[in-house]
């Protein structure tokens, strides 16, 4: 959790939108953004580091989620689904979501880390994943970010 906004991710292969002839892996991911804070905040920009398993790194900077610019009031959450396409059977996603604090009266924006997470076919599923994580944060022993996992609507590759 960062500046009270909690992020839980998980990705899964999606073998039906793949083709490892071409070389292209699909991976579906969603993300869970939670605001436990006392304040209003809305997202305004997504920053993606993906490395896929030759070491090569892409970054994805882009507005936004989903074409959308959700705004999370003390106790809200917003979920989205996308895409990542690797040329490798694995990879790995991790990031940062810049929000803006509107409980002043100039908005003042932060950044929210999103922890690694993993892209290969042997993770278990994302419900699976959010069960664990939900578990996890339910117990007090993190929450957050997931074991092996990532969710969003938008395609990284845009």
């Amino acid at each position: 959790m960062t500046n009270g906004v909690r992020v839980l991710a998980a990705a899964e292969y999606t073998a039906r939108e793949s083709d490892p002839e071409r070389p292209l892996h699909m991976f579906v991911y969603r993300v869970r953004l939670t605001n436990e804070s006392d304040r209003v905040v809305r997202l305004e920009s997504r920053h993606w580091v993906i490395v896929d398993g030759n070491g090569e790194r892409r970054d994805v900077h882009g507005p936004g989620v989903v074409s959308e610019y959700p705004m999370l009031e003390p106790g809200q959450s917003f979920q989205y689904e996308s895409r990542c396409p690797l040329t490798t059977a694995w990879g790995t996603m991790e990031g940062n979501y810049r929000f803006v604090d509107l409980s002043f009266p100039e908005p003042r924006p932060f950044d929210v880390a999103v922890g690694r997470f993993f892209l290969a076919p042997s993770v278990p599923s994302i419900i699976e994943q959010l069960e664990i994580d939900e578990d996890l944060a339910t117990d007090g022993l993190g929450g957050g970010d997931l074991p092996a996992g990532g969710l969003e609507r938008d395609r990284v590759d845009d």
